[in-house]
């Protein structure tokens, strides 16, 4: 009897002992201590985070470890995690890359590809939708229209994917290979399934023309990063004809590199701010133009998917008074991101600020009022830009009227 009393002795003190250590273990952990030296760890900060979350991650986290059917690897647990903290946020513009998914997002724009030829924005729902298919492209054959929204690539859900370029790299591909899209087409209330060949798709984001009474017209459908040497070369060769005013047409156009904006932008204002940025710290970051600046009457063409770089430019224009806005109301698009890159080739897309006009007005989720107001005809309110009949383009017209009214 003597002999049972102390081994249950014994199994009671080494249960204690463990739930001891088990205490002491938990406690340095939730307080940020590698007491091993040798295994890694996440810490926490004990004033933010409840010791009972931190514990419920580790259930969560044993249980996926020890329950679940198939291996786990706790690799790919971590990395669902830190994709998840990204999510939590509710910012679409913030988003954590796989190294795979950060060598996508890495390359640079170019004027040549493989895909399927057509212009996108991420909308306020954060799915991926279409602004303009190519005019020869394999997306206009496939009957891709504007408005479309992309729902899945190769049978793949890409609606809670939050970056563009993610999607649009999955899109990409090689010559004369096919790519499934899944779209959802609002004005017929339905998904339809396209299969597209993939072909070489060259673009040119700036196109640029001499119109009548030698009113110069440069069409920017996204600041990409030759821009301001594309722009700077159109605005040089319609000078050189004789140029009496300019549109500047950005209308559809998502944005893109905002160095190449500020750069736009120097060109064509007087001295002083063009834009500034704001962190969380109200630390601010402003960007100037010097003393040259162009001085023929000048129009902005804007309209509802003219947004973040675009934006900036119309901004500065507007608040400066150097020219007219001329359209409807833009996207709304004003904050600015950050992207850092980690050892192992993955990275993370950051919101880090907000951007605002000169005279201080932040448009993020509220868009630029154009100074003259003109919307699309009825018949072609759903049509993107490009497709629109000069003739019938009365957006283009107004401000085409008003520079020819300017000229003296």
């Amino acid at each position: 009897m003597n002999n049972e009393k102390s081994i249950v002795a014994g199994m009671v003190s080494l249960v204690f002992v463990t739930a001891v250590i088990s205490f002491i273990l938990a406690f340095f952990l939730f307080n940020g201590f590698d007491l091993a030296g040798s295994k890694s760890y996440v810490s926490f900060d004990k004033d933010e985070v409840s010791k009972g979350s931190v514990e419920k991650f580790n259930q969560i986290k044993g249980i996926l470890k020890n329950t679940y059917y198939d291996k786990v690897d706790e690799n790919k647990l971590l990395e669902g995690a830190i994709s998840g903290m990204t999510d939590s946020l509710r910012d679409p513009y913030t988003v954590y890359f796989t190294r795979e998914q950060m060598n996508s997002f890495s390359e640079r724009t170019e004027g040549e590809y493989v895909g399927i030829g057509m212009h996108v924005i991420m909308d306020n729902d954060g799915i991926l939708t279409i602004v303009e298919a190519f005019e020869g492209s394999p997306a206009k054959k496939a009957g891709l229209t504007r408005d479309d929204k992309i729902i899945k690539v190769d049978g793949k859900d890409v609606t809670s994917i939050k970056d563009e370029n993610l999607i649009i790299n999955m899109i990409k591909g090689k010559e004369n290979t096919n790519v499934k899209i899944t779209i959802y087409r609002p004005s017929e209330e339905k998904s339809i399934d396209l299969d597209i060949l993939r072909k070489k798709i060259k673009v040119s984001n700036i196109k640029w023309e001499m119109l009548d009474g030698n009113i110069g017209y440069i069409r920017i459908l996204m600041f990409d990063n030759d821009a301001y040497s594309y722009f700077s070369k159109a605005l040089e060769e319609l000078l050189e004809k004789g140029l009496k005013g300019l549109i500047i047409d950005v209308r559809d156009d998502p944005g893109g590199d905002y160095e190449q904006v500020v750069e736009i932008a120097d060109r064509l204002l007087p001295k002083g701010l063009i834009v500034y940025t704001e962190d969380k710290n109200k630390k601010r970051d402003e960007k100037l133009s010097d003393e040259r600046e162009f001085r023929y009457p000048l129009a902005v063409l804007v309209n509802g998917n003219s947004a973040s770089a675009s934006e900036v430019l119309s901004g500065a224009i507007k608040d400066h008074d150097k020219g007219k806005l001329i359209g409807t109301k833009t996207f709304g698009k004003g904050l600015v991101q950050q992207v850092y890159g980690f050892k192992d080739g993955s990275g993370l897309k950051l919101t880090v600020s907000r951007y605002f006009t000169p005279s201080g007005k932040c448009i993020q989720g509220i868009g630029i009022e154009p100074d003259i107001k003109v919307e699309s005809l009825e018949e072609f309110k759903d049509y993107p830009v490009s497709n629109i009949p000069r003739e019938k383009d009365v957006q283009f017209k107004k401000a085409y009227d008003y520079i020819k009214g300017e000229i003296k």
